[in-house]
């Protein structure tokens, strides 16, 4: 008998003799309890777990092409310079998001692990997934001899696709690898393991070759719209897993499509994609999104945009084409970092240009990288979209087409809350797409009718424009042609979206909680056609039919500061304001609001702050100030609200209290 057992049995047996000693007076029966119930000592409470910094590489398709004798290659120069970049950034594990080869052969495959070898050797982890040039060309056989010297020998493996999908934890990091077209089909083991491991992990990425939602293919238009009568393997599913991923905030990384882009996914619409916040009973809360990255090009041929943005269901945050083709001048490498810490996630990717065909010495380059995106946030964060201000005025906002910098409060666990107070998002990026057409065979496809195949469009990819529910990006999304028994998607112009996230971080050498305010400066007014051309969004107009109204997008006046650069490392964000409030237990009078760059400090002088609750007239009349603050950041304390700062930002920020 345990200790515990044995004493609570000597308490009973004392709790009998009392009652019948004092026949119904209980001060005798209190007091013999307070002689024998001691009470238990406090088990202290366990220590959060500390998760070491985890980083992964992303690397895209890396399949060559074919020399004059016919034999396939993969495109080792681009390959090579990426993995170079990814060592020297100190990446802990690369995925290899498929298509590593063209046509799977020995000869391929030796020259992917040519060059792959010599890091892993060097310490990195590599967890390579299939593409359609493996599940096509390869064998089962050639792919596992190859690549089970790279996918970790910790791997677990789902039953009957051993070797094709698998899972590893790393850190706090759930990492699920799946071959091309395997994502319904592994759906409910996906579901299984998550939930088998989430006391484990706080982050979650899903990698494949292919996904839900493309650029130029995607599963939901090659299987669903454009699909087979009665093949409803991922028609059953599709809705189910944008679901499962918005509510596990699942990060989806993907290769195949030959060009960049990061978007939202709804496990809704977009237009009921509402800004999260936070409530009383259930603290902060996220949108109903997932993250998908299309990690770009490591190849020797580039993709147009064809269809557009889905949007139905996807904002589009970042696009970057570059095909070599068309009056476009080279073809772009790419190289993406997940850095996982803790609760938080950093994100940034690179490119390089180049025009190397083939693997021969003289087309061997350099890379010359330059950041094209990024983005830092936490689990615990609250999070918007903010819409370009090229929506015409009549437009209704339907909730959501908001171009402003305004948002709902937000809560740290210390009490501290912030919202987004003013600005508006007057500097985005633009782009073209291509004409494509889709076809009926009655009785083979799907769709019976022309008519039934443009319903599946809008029920599955596109917004059926109405005034209620606004197509941002063409009133005529899809147009019938029934002279040819065709649906025709028009060309049109899409401006870029931004998501921008409210995030919290525990105090660290600071008076309060710490705030990550990321997705203001990722667009700096570029403008590109579908092959990846710079156009010149100050004086070229968009595409016939790309406005709400059925005319084309209006040239646009960029602010000043708009560097219409791919290279973001310098970009400079409209200007927004933010309200940041501290707790009762703060004595304003020790503390200062500050940011971090490599070391916390004030944002300004103590002199340079303005004693006087925020107006939004401030963003373009700055209140009196000394001619020595100029140089400071615009900060302000609310004293009559007490515990109030504010202050206008044109970047990213980590912000905090600190004491003075």
């Amino acid at each position: 008998m345990s200790p515990s057992i044995l004493k609570k049995s000597i308490i009973s047996l004392a709790l009998l003799g009392a009652l019948a000693a004092c026949e119904g007076d209980n001060t005798y029966v209190t007091n013999v309890i307070e002689e024998v119930v001691e009470p238990e000592p406090e088990t202290p409470a366990p220590e959060a777990p500390v998760y070491n910094e985890f980083k992964i590489g992303l690397l895209p398709d890396t399949q060559g092409g074919s020399d004059s004798e016919g034999q396939a290659h993969v495109a080792m120069h681009p390959m090579s310079e990426l993995l170079k970049h990814q060592a020297a950034a100190g990446t802990n594990m690369v995925i290899a998001l498929g298509d590593l080869t063209d046509n799977g052969s020995e000869v391929e495959f030796a020259e992917w692990r040519s060059v792959a070898d010599s890091y892993k050797e060097q310490g990195i982890e590599f967890l390579p997934v299939m593409g359609n040039h493996e599940t096509s060309y390869a064998y089962t056989y050639n792919w596992i001899e190859n690549m089970k010297h790279f996918i970790p020998e910790d791997a677990v493996h789902m039953p009957s696709y051993e070797w094709v999908n698998y899972y590893v934890i790393r850190e706090n990091v759930l990492i699920i690898g799946l071959a091309y077209y395997n994502l319904p089909i592994a759906f409910d083991w996906i579901k299984q393991v998550v939930l088998e491991n989430e006391d484990k992990i706080e982050h979650i990425v899903v990698a494949s070759h292919d996904g839900l939602i493309g650029a130029k293919y995607g599963q939901t238009r090659e299987q669903i719209v454009d699909g087979t009568k009665g093949d409803n393997w991922v028609f059953d599913v599709q809705p189910k897993i944008r679901k499962f991923f918005a509510e596990r905030d699942v990060i989806y990384v993907q290769g195949h499509e030959h060009q960049y882009q990061r978007s939202l996914i709804s496990s809704q619409t977009a237009l009921t994609t509402l800004p999260s916040s936070s409530t009383p009973t259930g603290g902060n809360y996220r949108m109903n999104t997932y993250t998908q990255i299309i990690a770009g090009n490591a190849s020797y041929k580039g993709y147009e945009f064809r269809f557009g943005e889905r949007d139905l269901v996807q904002m589009i945050v970042s696009q970057k084409n570059a095909t070599n083709s068309s009056g476009s001048t080279h073809y772009d490498v790419n190289s993406s970092f997940l850095t996982f810490n803790q609760e938080r996630v950093d994100y940034q990717s690179y490119f390089a240009e180049h025009t190397a065909h083939s693997n021969a010495a003289e087309e061997e380059f350099a890379a010359d990288w330059h950041m094209s995106d990024k983005f830092s946030r936490t689990t615990n964060r609250c999070e918007t979209v903010v819409y370009p201000n090229s929506i015409l005025q009549d437009t209704r906002p339907v909730l959501v087409l908001s171009p402003e910098y305004k948002t709902n409060d937000c809560y740290a666990n210390d009490g501290s809350y912030v919202s987004l107070v003013g600005g508006e998002n007057n500097t985005f990026n633009r782009t073209d797409t291509r004409t494509r057409d889709m076809g009926i065979t009655p009785g083979f496809s799907r769709a019976e009718t022309l008519n039934d195949l443009m319903r599946l469009s809008f029920q599955w990819l596109f917004q059926y424009h109405e005034s209620w529910s606004p197509n941002l990006n063409s009133s005529a999304r899809v147009i019938p042609d029934y002279d040819n028994d065709e649906m025709i998607i028009p060309e049109t112009t899409i401006d870029l979206k931004e998501h921008v996230t409210l995030s919290w971080m525990p105090a660290d050498g600071t008076a309060s909680d710490i705030l990550i305010v990321s997705g203001t400066q990722n667009q700096t007014g570029v403008y590109q056609d579908d092959y990846g051309v710079t156009k010149d969004i100050e004086a070229d107009t968009g595409l016939t039919l790309s406005q709400t109204d059925g005319s084309a997008k209006q040239a646009m006046v960029l602010p000043a500061t708009a560097t219409q650069s791919w290279d973001i490392s310098n970009a400079v964000a409209d200007a927004y304001a933010v309200s940041f409030t501290a707790p009762e237990t703060i004595d304003a009078s020790t503390v200062q609001l500050a940011s971090y760059n490599n070391d916390w400090a004030a944002i300004a002088p103590a002199e340079c702050v303005v004693t006087q609750a925020w107006d939004e007239s401030f963003l373009t009349q700055t209140p009196s100030r000394d001619a020595a603050c100029s140089d400071y950041p615009l900060v302000g304390y609310d004293s009559e609200f007490g515990n109030r700062w504010w202050v206008v930002l044109t970047a990213d920020a980590e912000l905090a209290l600190i004491n003075k």
